[in-house]
């Protein structure tokens, strides 16, 4: 009788060490939907690359009770109905995260079909991790509270922005040039709603829309800038969209400032060269030249490991936190993970960040990046190795671009 407990209580530890195992063997799948093919293909590879990097280290440093994440890639062809449909073949798989950042009309479709997966089949219900899809409306009117944004909004760029253009005078006249579609038509009413309120002086120029991925080339825009007088270009551009701009206005010669959201990105500093060295500027959440030791110890890492720029800090950011949430959560599930992430203060490699409860929006220190040549003051790494570099201009605090939300979240029970 007695070897019978005994056997029985060997089998029951057994048993219990097995389910430690296989609870720390956990691997939580993050579905990756972004553009992988197309014109853009460029931009999505290198989120992608850098994406399975983080997570690489993540799972490199994290605890043996830690879930490990898993980086599952989806083709959304920049299409918002395309990635509607991969959507549902990750669910289908059981994947529960999903992150994605090229272009605000598929992160709005995204948001609509996570909000109806949520209310129609509960034990589905998955989180959106946005990286960099920045129009205002995902965190207003059409917020969700399967939505989190660990990146800056348009708006919160252009009130970084404008307030920069307060010290300088010498910007006069304005020329705004974004794609036609709901991104670019929100930075340019931003930019005339923020300029006319603290740069009434300034005058806008032209305010212009082009077709996503549609023009091969924009001489005919660089021209009508040109004669419009302008001093000072800003444009929400992306992708082939922005390179191919920078291309004509360098073939034209042109000697303007262009201040981006996207010049960071993937192949635009090969396109910029020694023709933007202190005239194009970018607006981001970090800066390779950025006073932020941790994250120039990974960008070193990665260079010397890939070749290739680490600029996605907001993969950091999303995947530390989504770390944190679990931690805290004490599971994986989505809705009890977005219960621990909504108000969560993190200590990130830029800065203590917040993501604001109220409607799920990173809050975060923003970075002015000016284009300059490597050995110049504040330029100690290059891009692209172009022997060019951003050098880290100015530094917003938290507050500077915090901007007011008319978010009503809907929250599940």
């Amino acid at each position: 009788m007695q070897l019978a407990h005994t056997l029985a209580r060997l089998i029951t530890t057994a048993a219990l060490a097995c389910g430690a195992i296989t609870a720390a063997a956990e691997t939580v799948k993050v579905a990756f939907i972004d553009v992988l093919s197309g014109p853009f293909a460029q931009a999505g590879e290198g989120s992608l690359k850098q994406l399975r990097e983080v997570v690489l280290q993540l799972n490199a440093r994290s605890a043996a009770t830690d879930p490990k994440f898993e980086v599952v890639p989806f083709d959304g062809k920049g299409s918002p109905q395309e990635s509607v449909t991969v959507l549902k073949s990750a669910t289908d798989q059981g994947i529960r995260y999903i992150t994605q950042g090229g272009g605000s009309g598929v992160a709005f479709a995204l948001v609509d079909a996570l909000n109806k997966l949520a209310e129609r089949e509960p034990q589905k219900a998955t989180l959106f991790l946005n990286y960099s899809a920045m129009d205002p409306g995902l965190t207003n009117d059409r917020c969700s509270f399967w939505h989190f944004r660990f990146y800056p909004s348009s708006e919160m760029k252009i009130e970084a922005l404008t307030t920069y253009f307060m010290k300088r005078p010498d910007i006069k006249k304005v020329y705004l040039l974004n794609q036609n579609y709901t991104h670019g038509q929100q930075v340019s009413r931003a930019a005339k709603e923020y300029l006319a309120r603290k740069r009434p002086d300034i005058q806008i120029v032209g305010d212009d829309f082009v077709p996503i991925a549609t023009v091969r080339d924009f001489a005919p825009y660089i021209a009508k800038i040109q004669a419009s007088g302008a001093d000072t270009v800003i444009t929400s551009n992306w992708g082939s969209d922005l390179g191919l701009l920078f291309k004509s206005a360098r073939d034209f010669g042109q000697n303007i400032n262009f201040f981006t959201m996207n010049a960071n990105n993937p192949s635009i500093p090969t396109q910029m060269g020694s023709w933007g060295a202190d005239k194009v500027g970018v607006i981001w959440n970090w800066g390779h030249n950025a006073p932020t030791p941790e994250l120039e110890k990974i960008y070193v890492a990665y260079k010397k490991k890939t070749g290739d720029d680490f600029i996605f800090a907001a993969h950091w950011n999303s995947m530390s936190m989504l770390l944190a949430a679990i931690r805290e959560a004490k599971s994986s599930d989505p809705t009890r993970v977005a219960y621990a992430l909504e108000g969560m203060k993190y200590k990130s490699p830029v800065g203590e960040v917040e993501m604001r409860k109220t409607d799920h929006q990173l809050q975060a220190p923003l970075f002015l990046g000016i284009w300059a040549k490597q050995g110049s003051k504040g330029v100690k790494y290059d891009a692209e190795n172009t022997g060019y570099g951003f050098r880290s201009e100015v530094v917003w605090d938290t507050y500077i671009s915090a901007q007011p939300t008319s978010c009503q979240m809907k929250r599940p029970g």
